[in-house]
């Protein structure tokens, strides 16, 4: 692509900026079904056949389609339309916006901001727990170029963690403060994860895995430890895993872990001294999934959603 500005553009040229599957990668690539972090599964543009014309709605389909893809990420290019008649030649900044926009898809669409929040499905303990409690909810995308599009286009899996309060134990804050107040919305994003709670002790860290990083066994995204006196061995772990490799995988199973190891006398009805009659139970624990959708109205052509969600497992001891 050796051109500078004024120069004729050649067909094949052309179709190396719509379809060129290598660095530097043309519109199909990131913006079609792509491969990997490139992709975000919308309608492919036309090559055009050896020695035909490249006309103007050759250029316009090229560059309404980078409009669109630099409107949802929120990226800032200087292509532009031409009309019948133009002399058609290589822009000086075409290069360069295409690198851009691919840069932005395999980031993860960091910057863009069109989402919807949906709850996807939840689950809770049928009774409160004096061991361990382990629940795990699945999300099913359509197909693996759907799966993937919605990460690089900025989407989230959100996992929102709480407890049931009311044995009115110091088991009711040790889990709250665990889940409501340290996990806070716990989101798996594209290349990395997030926790919006702060607080607890920091037992295991994998904010750094997001949804191109995961395999078919879990991976821990983050495990909390209580801080609380006297309840320092209880702990709340989340992990995830994909049901087959990042290329071909259409589901993503979250998996949460409470632990109760610090156990507590239990007293009789007789002999209460103004506490729960069994502070040896937790609480029951609820896993919440929510989908952190890209919608169609920054520029996408449909809005990009899970297919459906399950319930795997939910058992306590």
């Amino acid at each position: 692509m050796a051109y500078s500005a004024g120069d004729a553009i050649l067909d094949d040229e052309y179709n190396a900026f719509v379809s060129n599957s290598s660095n530097p990668f043309g519109y199909n690539h990131f913006a079609g079904v792509g491969a990997g972090e490139y992709g975000l599964n919308q309608s492919s543009i036309s090559t055009v056949s050896a020695g035909d014309t490249i006309a103007a709605s050759n250029w316009n389909s090229l560059f309404t389609g980078l409009d669109n893809i630099a409107n949802h990420t929120n990226d800032s290019i200087t292509s532009s339309s031409v009309s019948a008649g133009d002399t058609i030649a290589i822009r000086s900044a075409l290069v360069a916006d295409l690198a851009s926009l691919a840069a932005e898809v395999a980031a993860g669409s960091v910057n863009a901001t069109a989402f919807d929040t949906t709850a996807v499905g939840t689950s809770t303990n049928s009774g409160t727990f004096n061991g361990t409690s382990t629940i795990e909810r699945s999300v099913t995308f359509a197909n693996n170029a759907t799966m993937r599009a919605f990460f690089n286009a900025g989407g989230k899996i959100r996992i929102d963690p709480t407890c049931v309060t009311g044995i009115d134990g110091d088991k009711d804050t040790v889990f709250n403060d665990l889940t409501t107040t340290a996990t806070g919305n716990l989101d798996i994003k594209a290349h990395a994860s997030t926790r919006s709670g702060s607080g607890e002790t920091l037992s295991t860290n994998g904010l750094a895995n997001g949804f191109h990083d995961l395999g078919t066994g879990y991976t821990v995204i983050l495990k909390l430890t209580s801080d609380n006196s006297g309840y320092t061995s209880n702990t709340v772990e989340y992990s995830a895993k994909l049901n087959a490799a990042v290329a071909s995988a259409t589901v993503l199973t979250v998996k949460m872990v409470s632990v109760d190891a610090d156990g507590d006398d239990t007293f009789t009805s007789g002999n209460l001294s103004s506490v729960p009659v069994n502070p040896n139970e937790a609480p029951r624990m609820t896993l919440a999934l929510l989908e952190v959708s890209p919608n169609d109205t920054q520029g996408l052509a449909a809005d990009i959603k899970t297919a459906s969600n399950a319930e795997v497992s939910n058992s306590t001891s």
